[in-house]
């Protein structure tokens, strides 16, 4: 069980402290769960041979959406799980910086993970969100043509997301669209009625808080235990074990980057879910033992959102989205819960951060007041009644894609031993949106394929 692992876990640590070699100590997590800070001393050593070691069952690193309901999925199958996140809490990367959207699965090709995984999240996600009081609408949405010319990729958008069996999707001309939405433009539209909204940190912290026993009906050493601000920098493959190298992320601040940065303990798992977004690739990078070549490029790309200012009620009720645009869906109007109306996000291309910077989440998320007027001419195609000055700086996200400037998108990838060669590892790469919407059917395949 978990909490034997902690105890004897604390023992390796304070034999390892009277050595001189690393210090740890204990503290425990608001949510109940015994968590790990770490602090390093010199080490004697220039290998990982004379660091503390603790066998685990399994481990997801990364605490967003997706790695959460992993950790739930796993922990459904009576698996120990140990949940390692860099940073402070659980979702401060990707998974709180999106529109929050439940996506109802139209885009993505035929048989696609992307197309599968949206269906079949949708599902499970309205219904988990429905049974556990998770604050969500079912509010639709409407893609639209706002020039003729656009009318054949509409035509091409219906037929893909009736081919990946969305249902209730329906063509509409535009009058008929703008008597539904009066302050819209358009010449023909797509409506979506099974598209929705949810408050993606109130659906995490009731994964994370969620008791196992209630999951499962079985006893309680079946949960998950959350650690935070511990990074896991690396890995390597030994004697038919995997082998995590962990430290605390404070001392990858301190890091220069001009000597070899030391794991503090060695985590040998069963089963490891890399699941960490924008990092994901660099880690794998960094696993001593997978096949060469495996590792797919990683891109990455800025998502802005200005919300709408100066307005007493919203122009909109239901979700407004353009023709999809390269490397992303368009600057569309989304809604949140409280009825704010966002506009976006946009696509800017930036470069890739170094590996431990990507671990510590180092990426400009900072949004260019001067864009607005780019925003304008954009929402203004559709929205015409938009007036000067009321759009205003929002938030920013990263996208972890796959495919970079002109090249068609990618799917997500998930990669077992047949693919990299190292048994018990488990790669997710590439899970952009709609990765909310997709994270409990991304577990729930996990569990089956890789659990039986």
């Amino acid at each position: 069980m978990l909490k034997q692992t902690v105890q004897r876990l604390e023992g390796c640590i304070s034999a390892s402290r009277r050595s001189g070699d690393v210090h740890m100590k204990w503290k425990k997590h608001l949510f109940g769960n015994w968590v790990r800070s770490m602090s390093s001393a010199p080490q004697s050593r220039t290998t990982w041979y004379s660091v503390p070691k603790e066998k685990v069952d399994c481990v997801v690193i990364g605490a967003g959406v997706v790695g959460i309901a992993v950790a739930r999925a796993l922990a459904l199958k009576g698996r120990e799980v140990l949940v390692i996140e860099s940073a402070p809490t659980f979702g401060a990367g990707t998974s709180s910086r999106n529109s929050e959207v439940i996506h109802a699965g139209i885009y993505y090709p035929r048989n696609s993970f992307k197309a599968i995984f949206c269906v079949r999240g949708r599902e499970m996600l309205y219904e988990y969100c429905s049974k556990h009081d998770i604050p969500h609408k079912q509010i639709g949405k409407l893609i639209v043509a706002t020039r003729s010319s656009e009318i054949p990729k509409l035509n091409d958008i219906l037929n893909c997301g009736i081919q990946n069996g969305v249902d209730g999707l329906k063509m509409v001309d535009g009058v008929e669209a703008m008597k539904m939405e009066p302050e819209l433009q358009c010449v023909k539209a797509i409506l979506s009625p099974l598209t929705g909204i949810v408050d993606s940190h109130s659906l995490m912290l009731s994964l994370v808080e969620y008791k196992p026993s209630c999951w499962s009906g079985e006893a309680e050493n079946h949960g998950t235990t959350f650690t935070y601000n511990s990074t896991v920098i690396g890995g390597h493959f030994e004697g038919n074990e995997i082998c995590l190298h962990v430290t605390e992320t404070n001392h990858l601040k301190e890091w220069k980057g001009t000597s070899i940065l030391h794991p503090e303990l060695l985590l040998i798992p069963k089963l490891v879910v890399n699941s960490t977004g924008l990092s994901a690739p660099a880690f794998a990078k960094r696993f001593t033992g997978l096949k060469s070549g495996v590792v797919p490029p990683a891109y990455y790309a800025r998502g802005c959102y200005f919300t709408l200012s100066n307005t007493k009620a919203s122009p909109f009720r239901r979700l407004i989205y353009p023709i999809p645009e390269d490397g992303g869906i368009g600057v569309h109007v989304t809604l949140d819960l409280n009825g704010q109306v966002k506009f976006g996000p946009n696509v800017e291309w930036i470069d890739s951060v170094d590996d431990i910077s990507s671990f510590q989440n180092k990426f400009d998320y900072s949004v260019n007041a001067n864009h607005a007027e780019e925003f304008c001419l954009e929402i203004r195609k559709y929205y015409p009644n938009l007036t000067d000055g009321s759009l205003e700086p929002g938030y920013s996200g990263i996208r972890p894609k796959l495919s970079g400037p002109s090249q068609p998108p990618a799917d997500f990838v998930i990669q077992g031993e047949c693919i990299h060669g190292v048994p018990g590892l488990i790669n997710l790469f590439g899970i952009e949106s709609p990765g909310l919407t997709s994270s409990m059917a991304i577990a729930e395949f996990i569990s089956v394929r890789f659990l039986g």
